[in-house]
């Protein structure tokens, strides 16, 4: 076992110029949730140069087999490949061609990796049992998430998956350093739209009007009990609205407010009651002031966890690829990721790939403008997930 670690080790070294190069390939050409063509054929074409046999998914996905010897379980590895509607502010050789978008939330780092991780294991599978599939997936930004396509479209068939490994970029860690946690791990999310209606008129003379501004306050204050006094306080939950639209002027009183935000949780249970409970309040509280409130819920993804079995063994495995001291223990987040689904469909661990620099550079946020990492990560993270997904088909 320790000279199979060696030779993924220094493969996943040897490699590191070229999936670095690959990764920077894709930053400067990122493509938005399912408009993501040209990566799709990008990857195709890497995976072809390995002698595999991509095959499209849900539009702009991509998947692939390596089969090792016969008759062994099959394990699922998944990049996402979208980007953001961000402009990049990065000054750099491999800065975004594509105005107003960005691989601003490291989707780049996950591809490159994939095809890091396929170049190794196809090179090595004479030397495993079992099968690894390759998901490069599309769509994980935007409802409904390109995961939910995929397995609707039968990417956890023929063959099945016995576990499901997905990493993500972590600038909170320095590269070198993973972080992982069993059990939930990220929140469902869902969307909400309100328009709230009144009548609008002179500002001065609000007897006249019915102002939908004042609902909107009234609103957005009264829906935070909905989290603070009807949530168990044991469920994490999260309730903002981020988006504000009352279009009159300082004497104008508008017709309506338009309204987005987010709510989040870690209970089926409890998010489909809270739903009932923001459609009652905004309607209700609307009405008792004489307006209307429409209020539409787009369900998005649910809460993603981290099978107990499987996270042990990621955790194992990466202790023995990096070190223990460099595989961190994390605590609930409260984003949310459409890998949630796989999760809900088969034993699956989310893990998070480290960026930062030991410097205290590229330590800016994903979904910023000011993104990106320190490439040292991409020599720890095809050859770990190589590493990872041949622990998983040794499992007997």
């Amino acid at each position: 076992m320790s000279d199979l670690l060696a030779t993924i080790q220094e493969k996943a070294a040897r490699y590191a110029a070229d999936t670095v190069a690959q990764r920077r390939h894709l930053h400067a050409h990122p493509e938005l949730s399912f408009e993501e063509t040209n990566t799709a054929a990008f990857v195709t074409r890497e995976l072809e140069k390995l002698g595999l046999h991509p095959q499209p998914l849900a539009g702009t996905g991509v998947v692939a087999l390596i089969e090792g010897r016969e008759g062994g379980p099959t394990v699922a590895l998944r990049a996402d490949m979208d980007a953001l509607p961000i402009q990049e502010t990065n000054e750099v050789a491999y800065k975004s061609t594509n105005p107003g978008v960005m691989h601003a939330c490291g989707h780049d780092v996950h591809t490159a990796s994939l095809l890091g991780a396929a170049r190794i294991l196809t090179e090595l599978k004479n030397d495993f049992t079992g099968s690894v599939k390759l998901m490069f997936q599309p769509g994980e930004e935007r409802l409904p998430g390109g995961a939910s396509l995929m397995i609707k479209e039968g990417v956890l068939e023929n063959p099945r998956p016995a576990s499901v490994l997905g990493q993500h970029v972590f600038p909170r860690l320095p590269a070198g350093q993973i972080g992982l946690r069993s059990g939930q791990y990220m929140a469902s999310t869902d969307e909400l739209y309100l328009t709230i209606r009144g009548k609008g008129g002179h500002g001065a003379m609000p007897e006249s009007n019915l102002d939908p501004v004042l609902v909107a306050a009234h609103i957005i204050v009264a829906a935070q009990q909905i989290v603070s006094r009807r949530a168990d306080p044991k469920t994490p939950s999260v309730l903002s609205f981020g988006k504000v639209i009352a279009n009159g002027a300082t004497n104008v009183i508008p017709d309506s407010v338009y309204l987005e935000g987010t709510f989040r949780t870690f209970s089926e249970e409890w998010r489909n009651q809270a739903h009932v409970l923001l459609r009652q309040l905004c309607e209700g509280l609307a009405a008792s002031m004489g307006a209307v409130c429409e209020l539409e819920i787009r369900r998005g993804y649910p809460y993603l966890e981290n099978d107990p079995a499987v996270t042990a063994r990621t955790k194992a495995a990466a202790a023995q690829y990096l070190g223990a001291e460099n595989v961190i223990e994390l605590d609930q987040w409260m984003a949310a990721e459409d890998f949630a689904y796989f999760s809900q469909a088969a034993p699956a661990c989310f893990y998070r790939l480290g960026t930062a620099s030991a410097d205290g550079r590229f330590t800016s946020s994903v979904h910023t403008p000011t993104f990106d990492i320190d490439e040292a990560a991409l020599a720890t993270g095809p050859g770990l997930m190589a590493w990872l997904a041949l622990q998983e088909l040794a499992v007997k």
